[in-house]
């Protein structure tokens, strides 16, 4: 996917204009793009209409206008946009009680680092986290990680083909595989082109 440019960002008086439509527009997009691993842990796959809304919102809580502000919001999430042999997503791990939260927290510690995808006859390809900062500490997970899946070029093949794909946790205190639905399914097979 081609990465954004200042060119693609709305002024911040016509992104407030459109603001009402374009986040119902965005919601109902990134719903069809969400998986859930289980009742606690999701993984929202970014794409690069995504990572535009989060540049547009960025831009108007921050009253960003001048070219310089909008490149520095463009090079941070521009890495999150897949870009043909890879898929991004944002994993959040969401417990409501605080006190249960912090317990699990503790006890998945690295567990984004055991996180994977898995075309049918391929290994597993295991998420490549936090690339930009160390979002975990010896005690805890964070609640939010960001992830990218390297798949090789038969992976790809395979999956624009058609054939299944898993998503999956390895972590000792949590081990879970889900088949992706078939939306899903053809909606990430489109980030690869």
């Amino acid at each position: 996917m081609q990465a954004l440019t200042q060119q693609d960002l709305l002024s911040l008086e016509e992104y407030e204009r459109q603001r009402k439509e374009v986040q119902g527009r965005i919601q109902e997009h990134k719903a069809g793009r969400r998986l859930n691993l289980d009742a606690h842990i999701t993984l929202f796959f970014e794409d690069r209409e995504t990572m535009w809304y989060q540049v547009q919102e960025m831009a108007r809580a921050e009253r960003l206008f001048k070219p310089e502000e909008l490149q520095d919001e463009l090079d941070v999430y521009n890495p999150l946009i897949p870009d043909g042999s890879n898929l991004k997503a944002t994993m959040m791990i969401q417990y409501d009680d605080r006190a249960e939260r912090q317990e699990r927290l503790a006890e998945l510690v690295g567990i984004e680092h055991q996180v994977w995808l898995r075309v049918d006859g391929h290994d597993k390809a295991y998420a490549h986290a936090d690339e930009d900062l160390d979002r975990s500490t010896e005690d805890k997970t964070s609640t939010v990680h960001f992830m990218r899946f390297e798949l090789t070029p038969e992976m790809v093949r395979d999956w624009k083909g058609g054939s299944p794909v898993h998503a999956g946790i390895d972590h000792d205190k949590r081990r879970i595989e889900v088949t992706i639905p078939g939306e899903l399914h053809g909606k990430l097979a489109a980030d690869f082109d």
